[in-house]
């Protein structure tokens, strides 16, 4: 396994990256698709977050309205903690087991953890691709496509880590201010040369 940490703070484009890997033949561990399956309703997870923050951030069905929730933890830091304390373990393991079952695959493995950075889990990434835009870039995507008010764009940018630190982290960085074509052609040229290496390796 050639195991790729793929980070970038919000709004920089990482998904796109993510897709791009795919296509190059790579499996992808999606940690924010895991975190959405762990506080599923019946989970544990669900149950200890309804507890603590209310009935208010769950939508018409039953389910946590994830923007709802948004409002609340990234308004306030020590509610944001204590939702890391309630999710991050079960992210955690289930990362681990996926990890466990693609341990005897000889190709590209991405981890597509948006928190790489401030989760603080020492493992072992063969490559660290950052994907990176300037907070006003981002503040402007998250206004456009997620219809946010420029004082949450802020708080939601400025709650995950400094793009100094992701950068320190990185073995790759992908600007993403020229445009999703420019993305996709240089997501394209990592994406071959990573999994070229991890097959002449395996």
């Amino acid at each position: 396994m050639f195991l790729i940490g793929l980070t970038g703070g919000i709004a920089s484009g990482k998904s796109t990256v993510a897709e791009r890997f795919v296509k190059h033949g790579a499996e992808l561990i999606d940690a924010d698709a895991i975190a959405r399956e762990v506080t599923q309703p019946g989970t544990r997870s669900y149950h200890e977050i309804v507890e603590h923050f209310g009935h208010e951030i769950l939508d018409d069905d039953g389910f946590i309205d994830r923007a709802a929730l948004a409002g609340v933890v990234f308004d306030d830091d020590r509610q944001r903690a204590v939702l890391n304390e309630i999710t991050h373990p079960p992210i955690l393991a289930e990362i681990a087991d996926q990890l466990e079952l693609l341990i005897a695959f000889d190709g590209c493995v991405v981890l597509d953890v948006p928190l790489l950075v401030e989760s603080e889990v020492d493992r072992h990434y063969d490559a660290v691709i950052v994907v990176a835009s300037r907070e006003e870039t981002q503040v402007r995507r998250l206004m456009r496509d997620r219809g946010m008010s420029e004082r949450h764009a802020r708080q939601r940018v400025r709650a995950q880590a400094p793009l100094e630190a992701k950068l320190a982290r990185a073995t790759h960085v992908l600007w993403n201010e020229d445009g999703l074509d420019d993305l996709i052609a240089r997501a394209d040229d990592i994406a071959e040369a990573l999994c070229r290496l991890a097959s002449d390796r395996g």
